[in-house]
Parts: C-alpha cells; structure tokens; sequence
C-alpha cells in the first residue's frame, strides 16, 4: 500500500489517534505520526507501536552529540519525514493548526512537514473543532487561502463566508492534491450539538486509500 505520515493535533478527536494508526496498519499501509504538544493531552504516546510516534522534542534532538548541538549534515526530522511519505494525512486538524497552514507557519514538527510537503503527493485533512469555531468566518477564509496557494483561482471559489461553500472544491478538477474529510453533526466533547465532529476512522482510512 502506501507510507502514512499522520499528524495529530490538538483536538479533542486526538483521543483516538491509536485506533487510526492501527487501522491504517491493518489497511495495509505503513505508518508513521506527529503529534503536537496539545495532541498529547489526549492519548498515551505508550498506546502506539515502538517507533511510530514523533514529537516536536525529537526535531532538533541530537543525542549522538555531547553538547546536543546540531552539526552539519545532521539529519532534519521534519525534512526525512517528508522524504519517507507519500501521503500526509492530519487527523485530527484543530483550529488552530489550519491557521497555521493557511497562513503558513512552520512552528513545530507537523506544520514545518506541510510547509515542505511536495506536491502532488495527497494530503488529506479532517477537521474537527467546537461547532461555532467550524462556523466561524475565519474558518471559511482559511480554506480558501488553502485552495488558492494550491492552485485555485479565486475567481472560481465562492465568495462567502461559510467553510461549507469550500468543501467541494478540495480533491476536485482544481485541487487535487488535497483532500477534506468534512467534519460531520454529533454530539461534541465539550457537550454542545452540531457539525465539528472528525469523521470515522473507517471514513478517513477510506480517504487515505482511494487517494492517489
């Protein structure tokens, strides 16, 4: 099958990264994931196989070096990941991480592998949030920069402000490359009712499996 960078953000939904990485295993594919600081809140990093997880402590960690320091031809982590994947799938992907994305941040481990991701390797996003925080219109304006700085021409995309009016323009003619997992209608952590929940795992193991 295929090499799997996943990278784990913190939402809530992080709770179920062990179960994603042994799906996706099960599915054939080989698996590697990142996890953010906030990620780690919600599983236990003990919970996946040996190996598999990287964190933000491992990128600039050279321990073959008494003083620590990096040296020249030293190996960067987030550049090696990118290298071993062929597709990056980042499930769950909080607020705050799409922000980033959309505006280009490279901050910690899992933003710096998508700001060097080679395209047109798939990525597949699944958002998953609060509902108002869905709703909100910078959420619109952040897929929409998502879709422009990959090749969508803004004449083509909706000038609105809701992020549903986006969804369909992500694995499209246009934008291939990326694909969005919409995030579906439940019953939230924090007890409100409405559309922010990260879709299945059997859903976003579907996703990384027909894209190509």
């Amino acid at each position: 099958m295929a090499r799997v960078l996943l990278g784990v953000t913190g939402s809530v939904a992080a709770i179920r990264a062990p179960e994603l990485v042994a799906a996706l295993i099960d599915a054939g594919h080989e698996v590697r994931a990142m996890a953010t600081g906030s990620a780690l809140r919600f599983f236990d990093p003990a919970s996946l196989p040996a190996g598999v997880l990287h964190t933000d402590a491992d990128e600039w960690r050279f321990d073959s070096h008494q003083d620590g320091r990096w040296r020249r031809d030293d190996p960067v982590l987030h550049i090696e990941l990118r290298a071993w994947a062929e597709r990056l799938l980042i499930a769950p992907l909080d607020a705050h991480t799409l922000g980033k994305l959309a505006l280009g941040l490279s901050d910690n481990l899992l933003t710096c592998v998508f700001r060097a991701w080679e395209h047109p390797r798939p990525i597949v996003l699944a958002p998953a949030m609060n509902t108002l925080m869905w709703e909100s219109p910078q959420t619109a304006r952040h897929l929409r920069t998502l879709l422009e700085d990959h090749g969508v021409e803004g004449a083509a995309l909706p000038n609105v402000r809701l992020p549903e009016a986006y969804l369909s323009h992500f694995g499209g003619p246009s934008c291939p490359h990326i694909h969005l997992v919409g995030p579906v209608s439940k019953r939230l952590a924090c007890g409100d009712v409405g559309v922010g929940g990260m879709s299945s795992v059997a859903e976003l193991v579907e996703a990384v499996d027909r894209v190509v």
